[in-house]
């Protein structure tokens, strides 16, 4: 064989191992890209779970007959109806999604917050296995479908006067 077919030969052989490297590096990228997205997705149904908490026990807690919902999201920082403030959550989360302190809010009837969703617009990759509380979230597009928040519901008894609370979510 002569020295510039071997030379060739070596030159291919070269080009092979540099695209398969590259294939494979791809791949690692693809896989890791993947885990980071879907460690952001369990941070915020965590998240989301702490803030609808927090509505939770914010409206549960008023003061006097009226149960109120929060104006704004501070309001869970430092409940100011009460002599001594009321914590509901240590600190403001910022949305894992979009990196922003900014959340969607859900209005309540009647004035103010009751909910909170993720601004981004990105498709989540779980689309199963969700909580009972969360099962509404396997037919989302997008991680701004995923609305966490809470609702009391008062359904008639056998009585008429038969009263139901429950964390609900919507789509």
């Amino acid at each position: 064989m002569s020295a510039g077919k071997q030379e060739g030969f070596t030159y291919l052989a070269l080009l092979i191992a540099v695209a398969v490297g590259g294939a494979v590096l791809a791949a690692v990228g693809e896989l890791t890209s993947h885990a980071q997205q879907r460690e952001k997705e369990a941070e915020l149904l965590f998240v989301g779970q702490q803030y609808r908490e927090a509505i939770r026990a914010y409206y549960e807690r008023s003061p006097g007959g009226a149960k109120r919902y929060p104006k704004k999201l501070e309001d869970l920082l430092a409940d100011s109806r009460y002599p001594t403030a009321q914590r509901y959550l240590r600190r403001p989360y910022p949305d894992p999604m979009t990196g922003s302190a900014e959340w969607g809010l859900v209005d309540a009837p009647g004035g103010g917050i009751m909910g909170v969703y993720s601004l981004s617009d990105a498709p989540p990759i779980k689309t199963g296995a969700f909580s009972k509380r969360d099962e509404s979230f396997s037919d989302a597009v997008r991680y701004a479908d995923w609305k966490f928040f809470y609702t009391v519901s008062t359904p008639p008894g056998p009585t008429g006067l038969g009263v139901s609370r429950s964390s609900n979510t919507e789509k």
